[in-house]
This record gives structure tokens, sequence and C-alpha cells, in this order.
């Protein structure tokens, strides 16, 4: 089944309503955004979703022995899918390009199960946070799979995310990147598709990648706002082929 991230929720009703729409992940922003949160304003969605998975940060997800990044990968999803069995949705704090003591210190206030980071982060500054790390890879125009394959690292994440590289701007930019790109990379390992997905092009785009999870904001958005019948249509859509 297609995973769903609703990322850029501010709202506890938004997020209660993609949780009961059938989320698997909410997103939280802490990096710069006009969907930035403040501790307490996490906190509350945070609580409102349940009790925060407390073995996250402490218990080793699978081993570090896997033979190769797509070995890695697949047993990273595989894991994710433990934890959703646990709790669903999981809570994911989004940071971009901030040092790990205060990453680690907002993701222990608020609470949040994950954390992702969306900026230009080295790979191995992942294994300096408290809790397993989405890391987004941002594709450039022109790009190929290749390329893309090249920079993803593991050893260090439980999930690649690939999104739309925009100049200023970490996510949320409603700009899509070339599918077919994403398509060969996913045939190669597991990962988050986002980038430009909307209600409408969210079933053409599982078909064509067929990407583990897809990531929404902007695409559920209307004036800036949260929708709740675009989550709805986004979510229902993207699981449509499951």
């Amino acid at each position: 089944m297609t995973r769903v991230k609703i990322c850029g929720v501010g709202r506890v009703e938004d997020a209660l309503l993609a949780a009961e729409a059938g989320a698997d992940f909410i997103g939280l922003v802490f990096a710069e955004s006009p969907r930035r949160l403040s501790t307490t304003q996490a906190e509350e969605i945070v609580r409102a979703l349940g009790n925060p998975l407390r073995d996250t940060a402490v218990t080793p997800l699978h081993e570090a022995g896997a033979a190769g990044r797509a070995d890695w990968f697949r047993r990273a999803a595989q894991a994710l899918e433990g934890l959703l069995e646990k709790k669903r949705p999981l809570t994911v704090g989004v940071f971009a390009d901030m040092d790990s003591e205060t990453v680690n210190s907002i993701a222990d206030e608020c609470g949040v199960d994950l954390i992702q980071l969306s900026g230009g982060e080295p790979w191995g500054d992942c294994l300096l946070a408290n809790r397993q790390v989405i890391k987004a890879v941002h594709v450039r125009e022109g790009a190929s799979a290749a390329a893309v394959l090249a920079g993803i690292e593991a050893g260090s994440v439980i999930a690649c995310l690939l999104d739309t590289q925009v100049a200023g701007a970490r996510g949320g930019t409603g700009q899509r990147f070339d599918w077919e790109v994403a398509a060969q990379v996913s045939q190669e390992m597991p990962i988050i598709l986002a980038g430009g997905l909307t209600p409408d092009n969210v079933a053409e785009a599982v078909r064509a990648v067929r990407p583990w999870a897809v990531d929404v904001s902007s695409g559920v958005e209307t004036a800036g706002v949260k929708d709740g019948e675009k989550i709805r249509a986004f979510i229902t859509a993207a699981k449509e082929l499951s």
C-alpha cells in the first residue's frame, strides 16, 4: 500500500482530519517556511494524535550490515511499516540546516516520532539525531537517475524523500521534477515522492513512479490553508491503486 505523508500541518483539526482519512505521517515544519510552527503549536498537534513512540530514539530498527544501498532502504521501509503497526499516523518534525542540538531539543520538547532533514545536511549528520531520520534529496532539473542515486547514502537514515530542487526553498513549492527519474530511482530502492503532487495527479504519480510513499503540502491547500476535502481526495487517490 502506498503510504501518505501530509506535511505542513498547522492546526489540530487538520491533523485529526488527515488521520481519520488515512494519513500515515503528519509533517510539522520547524524550518523557515510560512508553515513554520512554534514548539507549543506542534506539541498540541502531537498530543492530539496520541502518545509519541518512545523506542524510535533508542532502538536500532534494522541492522547496519545490510548488503548495500537498495537492501538498506528495503529493510528501512520494513522497519517503518513496523512502527506504523504501533502507531498511525506518525508525526514527523521537519528541519533544515539547523544544528543537531537544536533539532534534538525541539524534537524532545514536542514529542515528534521522527525527524526529517530537508536542508543541505551531510548524511553523517543524520546519525546525530535522537530519532530515526527521513532525509530529503532535492532533485535538480536535468539530473539523471544515476546522479540522484549516487548522492544517496545508506547507513544513516530510515527513508529517503525525493523533492524538487528550487532555489531558496526547502520544499512546499508545489513544483514537480521528472517522474521518469523518480521511477528509475524507485526501481532501485523505496522512496518517498514529493514535489508538485495534488489530488488530481497523485494517482498518476503512483502508477508512474511506484513510490513507497507520497508527500504533499501545498497541493492540499486552498489560499495557503489546509483544505479538508483536498486532503481526503489526495489520500483516497494515492491509495486506490494499492
